[in-house]
């Protein structure tokens, strides 16, 4: 077992659901493996004290998030009715709710700064497996969950991004598409994102997406894409609003 094996299987082996060859290969490759040995053991520990944290009561915001979180988990387990998900996604997107309340306690006391920091890393690592788990679901809806989930990962977050991309380049689903436009936004101030913006465009057959590309990149003042849109404006099998909406874009960024 590798360290990229082990790491999906954590959850399941705290819940008690690994069984034979695979809890040995797991329990095997923890003992002989001081780096996966050590991340386990910060889990732990970390799980441990939120566990001792006082009871509080979740307010609006919390239970929003929770019914986000079930909605992605059910739309999920509907997307792919020949498995289930890993207990490890399902076990991520609970703690995204069970972080949120401790990091909303642990904010009042300045003596946990520290912890408060922590727990701000693991909410944003689940909202990145969450995300990046429902953008490869066979179902549209929930691929769109996905792109939701993306909105919220932090804008510098490399792997949401190319999620992001190739869903604007590749999902067949109009809807993702242009769901995934939309959410570049979010990492719209990356020069990466501008740079892979300008790439889509001209990949691009469907008006729709092509008009949703060429308003974000007005949106983002990005002067690069003028070569492309040009392309657009002058193309013989453009469709006509795609040219007129080109023009436009072309003069709003000169």
């Amino acid at each position: 077992m590798t360290c990229d094996e082990l790491k999906p299987l954590v959850a399941d082996y705290w819940a008690g659901n690994l069984e034979g060859s695979e809890q040995l290969a797991y329990e095997t490759h923890l003992e002989s493996c001081d780096s996966c040995r050590a991340e386990v053991a910060r889990l732990d520990t970390l799980w441990r004290g939120l566990a001792l944290l006082p009871r509080e009561e979740p307010g609006g915001a919390v239970r929003g998030r929770f019914y986000d979180t079930l909605r992605a988990y059910r739309q999920g387990m509907d997307a792919s009715p020949r498995w289930r998900w890993p207990v490890w996604q399902m076990a991520a997107a609970a703690a995204l709710l069970v972080i949120g309340v401790a990091a909303g306690y642990m904010s009042r006391s300045d003596q946990r700064v520290e912890e408060v920091a922590e727990l701000r890393g693991e909410v944003a690592s689940m909202r990145q497996l969450v995300a990046l788990s429902l953008l490869q679901q066979q179902s549209a809806s929930a691929r769109l969950s996905g792109v939701s989930w993306a909105f919220r990962a932090e804008p510098g977050n490399t792997e949401v991004l190319d999620a992001l991309v190739r869903a604007v380049n590749h999902d067949p689903s109009v809807n993702v598409r242009l769901a995934a436009v939309d959410a570049l936004h979010t990492f719209g101030a990356s020069p990466a994102t501008r740079k892979a913006i300008v790439e889509s465009l001209p990949r691009q057959d469907t008006p729709l997406v092509q008009v949703a590309l060429i308003d974000l990149l007005v949106d983002l003042k990005e002067r690069e894409a003028t070569t492309e849109l040009r392309a657009l404006a002058g193309g013989d099998s453009v469709n006509d609003g795609v040219k007129q909406r080109a023009q436009w874009a072309l003069e709003r960024l000169q």
